[in-house]
């Protein structure tokens, strides 16, 4: 009967965990996704950089997903056998709370040793990877070839070119537009073709354009100079990328522990959370998705989000708080964990009692 019970609520917690981790991923990763072809539209960012970039930040939004996912998934199921009388079926055949904990722990430890995994190795390395990334994407944004069509802005984001037509090695330009600001005077450059040159490794060169005329003066004066040229050379020196030090989200965890700051052992410390969270949440799932069959299968789901969005919060708060040195490391954000088990154990108590934790229930 057990055994039965077990791969019961093991198969019914897994499709159901699936499904809702499946689509709290698609909404995350479809807002980050509209961000980034944001900056690709724009010109900060290479359109081949974009699902590079969105693998990377998976990786950090499946390891918040995952808990809330198992906790909301096992309200969810439990609602339903609740709902349905099973839940009392299985008490009058002598299965307690912890024949239900048995299979619903049983995956959470699995699952939390995968976080274990990826918050303490594979986030920081994913951040790392990301930096570096956006840092020579940008960098390879800035010398790129252009496009056809498309306005590109400078570093700065002051002046901006245009080309009506492009070549597919990018080098030559048709029907070249370029307006900048020169001190107090505003400059407008158009010519009808252009010539790319890079002379360095880091994309140096000049911009070459042929057959134009330049536009010089200050915006809302009559002064304006108008030079006709056959050839007009602009130099062209983008920034060499440089790579910041490493947040502490981007630190490996070794070196977190070697540093020991606030800001160190609160990283570390919120990446040992992720996997607690994912085992205590579940064990505050069971009794607080206890019902009655006239609730529902959703009556306590809305009650069971408010919990997870306040301990969400005082995990943060707590996090911050460390980080500012507002608290020792042994308090850390480990009192936030304690006064999850505490609930969970408060109500377990009240709707069992400890001997009915391992005997029948009605």
């Amino acid at each position: 009967m057990l055994r039965i019970v077990d791969r019961y609520l093991a198969r019914e917690t897994l499709l159901t965990w699936i499904a809702v981790t499946v689509i709290l991923m698609l909404i995350l990763l479809s807002n980050r996704f509209a961000l980034l072809l944001g900056d690709a539209a724009t010109g900060r960012l290479p359109r081949d950089t974009v699902f590079a970039l969105l693998g990377l930040a998976s990786v950090s939004y499946f390891i918040v997903v995952v808990p809330v996912a198992l906790f909301l998934t096992v309200m969810l199921a439990l609602g339903r056998l609740y709902r349905d009388s099973e839940m009392t079926t299985f008490m009058a055949c002598g299965v307690g709370p912890l024949g239900i904990y048995r299979p619903l722990l049983a995956i959470a430890a699995v699952l939390a040793v995968v976080m274990a995994l990826l918050s303490l190795q594979v986030a920081p390395w994913a951040a790392r990877t990301s930096d570096i990334i956006r840092s020579y994407a940008q960098h390879s944004a800035q010398v790129g070839s252009f496009e056809s069509g498309s306005f590109k802005q400078d570093q700065e984001g002051r002046g901006v070119l245009y080309a009506a037509g492009v070549s597919s090695g990018g080098r030559e330009l048709r029907d070249v537009f370029m307006a900048g600001p020169d001190g107090a005077r505003q400059d407008v450059v158009t010519a009808a073709s252009g010539t790319r040159k890079i002379t360095g490794p880091q994309g140096e060169g000049t911009l070459v354009l042929h057959d134009g005329y330049r536009y010089d003066g200050e915006p809302g004066q009559a002064d304006f100079r108008i030079v006709q040229f056959a050839q007009y050379s602009i130099r062209l020196s983008p920034t060499a990328p440089t790579a910041g030090p490493p947040s502490y989200s981007a630190m490996p965890t070794y070196a977190l522990l070697r540093e020991a700051s606030p800001g160190a052992l609160s990283e570390f410390q919120w990446r040992v959370s992720v996997p607690l969270s994912t085992l205590l949440l579940v064990f505050l799932a069971v009794p607080l998705a206890r019902t009655s069959p006239r609730q529902g299968r959703y009556g306590r789901l809305f009650i069971a989000i408010l919990a997870y969005v306040i301990y969400s919060n005082l995990l943060g708060v707590a996090r911050a708080w460390l980080q500012k040195d507002l608290v020792p490391a042994a308090i850390g954000v480990w009192w936030v964990l304690a006064l999850l088990l505490i609930a969970a154990l408060v109500l377990l108590y009240r709707q069992y009692g400890w001997r009915g934790l391992w005997f029948r229930t009605a």
